[in-house]
């Protein structure tokens, strides 16, 4: 596929991100709340197409739920808060707080793995800003809109990776076990590359 059938599988998307960046003026709380609503999207929820004819008092309050959902789940809260206009949004979906804590690895990774790959085109405006022309006829066929789309996420160099590392509040840990494992996966990594190089 190219970029530009990618971007029109993901139009409504677009202008769900254009409606909340108009009320909201806060990118990233924008494109999360899209990011959720995507991913909800990909089952038999089609919240995201409510987005356009709600009020703008509702957009502004999806976009706070869907931000509160994602900042629970990303410090693993057991108490989620409410989220009555999504649970709405979504109807007769059975999508409330606990549907969230129940999935909160799927949801998680699935966010992320929509963020970096078609969320990218998605809240790219560039991108758009050429689409619009190509469909208006000011311009031709655009090498960046006709270029094939890979949903693969480009490789980091090594010196350039980092590592979050959370711990759970009910199981201490010192430093000294942190330093052991660690010690333990590096001296088995050395010992792996000098394996590799005889």
């Amino acid at each position: 596929m190219t970029m530009r059938e990618v971007m029109y599988m993901y139009s409504m998307a677009r202008q769900a991100y254009e409606r909340f960046m108009s009320i909201c003026d806060n990118p990233e709380q924008a494109r999360n709340a899209v990011a959720l609503l995507v991913w909800l999207d990909q089952g038999t929820v089609s919240a995201i197409h409510h987005v356009s004819s709600i009020s703008p008092a509702a957009v502004a309050t999806v976009a706070a739920e869907a931000n509160g959902i994602l900042e629970c789940l990303r410090h693993q809260e057991a108490m989620l808060p409410a989220i009555p206009l999504i649970s709405t949004l979504c109807q007769d979906d059975n999508i409330d707080p606990r549907f969230f804590a129940f999935h909160q690895d799927l949801i998680v990774r699935g966010i992320a793995k929509i963020l970096d790959g078609v969320g990218k085109l998605i809240f790219y405006d560039h991108l758009h800003v050429l689409l619009r022309r190509y469909q208006t006829g000011l311009v031709g066929n655009l090498s960046e809109l006709m270029a094939p789309y890979s949903s693969k996420p480009a490789t980091v160099p090594e010196d350039c990776r980092s590592m979050f590392i959370t711990f759970s509040k009910g199981m201490a840990i010192n430093h000294e076990e942190i330093f052991k494992y660690f010690r333990q996966k590096w001296d088995a990594c050395v010992v792996r590359v000098l394996m590799e190089k005889t």
